[in-house]
């Protein structure tokens, strides 16, 4: 659905995106992360034919952009940074426009419209002018605009930009519902928004494509995945904390922020060990008192700071066009 083949862009002496090269199946929602500056909105202009490559090829459903940029782009909604609109125009104008613009035909604009409409939870504001909108509902009348007419492919930048906790949940739950039908790339700096509604996770920095992979081996990057937190009485907390450094598979055992009376141990397993059974058989073998033990899945926070340190932070701003 999408195919990218060593994107490169350059802006004068800057190098915003450097030999990016992906491809992204239908019902695939792609994940895409990075600091800021890093390339992520570069590469989605480009890949909605925004923005040409200095140098590298686009293809949607077939067709390459610089060569079939109509018939690419048809194929393609889009939700740009900021969710740029027409604010004197009320959210039902703007959507007939769009959907004119979209050649849907005459006769099923209306109901359409109702359909998008009726997804975004835009009836309370759809005769208001868009300047006067939140920017929640201006994000949702962007996201409206982008869906109007169906596409194969959605791109969505920050797509929960400015919503509240209610609204994201909403939209989450609509590009699960779109996702088995369509090939979408969301960028995102919501870590959450990855294990809530992504299939894939890719992270870029200066540039170039640093992680490639699913959620869940996003997650087993990190130096707590599978680690054990153990809550005990804070007499037992010295003997505990030895004896546990002494289990097969251990790494490191650190002491964490402790209770009135409590002692909170983070076993950390070496690379690639579950070690949750081993450290309850322990604790149950020197009659601990445990008062809690959880097995932690890893922090994408810790994951994404690893991969992206380093990072050029201003050097590398994205240019708007």
């Amino acid at each position: 659905m999408i195919e990218l083949q060593n994107l490169v862009k350059r802006f004068g002496n800057l190098t915003a995106v450097d030999g990016v090269s992906f491809t992204v199946q239908r019902g695939e929602v792609l994940g895409f992360l990075g600091p800021n500056g890093a390339g992520k909105s570069t590469t989605m202009k480009m890949v909605t034919g925004f923005l040409a490559p200095t140098s590298g090829r686009v293809s949607v459903c077939g067709h390459d952009l610089a060569v079939e940029p109509i018939p690419a782009k048809r194929r393609i909604g889009y939700l740009p940074e900021g969710a740029p609109l027409y604010g004197d125009m009320t959210p039902r104008a703007f959507l007939r426009f769009m959907a004119e613009i979209r050649a849907i035909p005459r006769e099923q604009r209306a109901a359409r419209i109702g359909e998008v409409v009726a997804k975004t939870h835009l009836d309370e504001v759809l005769e208001q002018p868009i300047e006067t909108l939140s920017k929640g509902f201006k994000r949702r009348v962007g996201l409206a605009q982008a869906i109007v007419h169906d596409p194969e492919v959605l791109v969505l930048d920050e797509p929960t930009d400015g919503l509240d906790p209610n609204q994201k949940h909403e939209v989450r739950q609509l590009i699960r519902a779109m996702a088995p039908h369509k090939a979408i790339v969301l960028s995102t700096h919501i870590l959450e928004e990855v294990e809530a509604v992504c299939t894939r996770a890719m992270i870029i920095a200066r540039g170039r494509v640093v992680f490639d992979g699913t959620p869940e081996e996003l997650l087993a990057k990190s130096r707590r995945h599978n680690a054990v937190c153990v809550t005990l009485r804070a007499a037992v907390a010295a003997q505990a904390r030895v004896e546990l450094a002494r289990l097969p598979g251990v790494a490191e055992v650190v002491d964490l922020a402790p209770g009135d009376g409590t002692a909170r141990l983070l076993v950390l397993p070496a690379r690639g060990h579950s070690i949750l059974l081993e450290v309850g058989q322990q604790a149950r073998s020197r009659n601990w008192e445990v008062l809690g033990l959880e097995q932690e899945r890893g922090r994408l926070d810790e994951v994404f700071r690893e991969l992206t340190r380093g990072s050029e932070r201003g050097l590398r701003a994205e240019v708007a066009a």
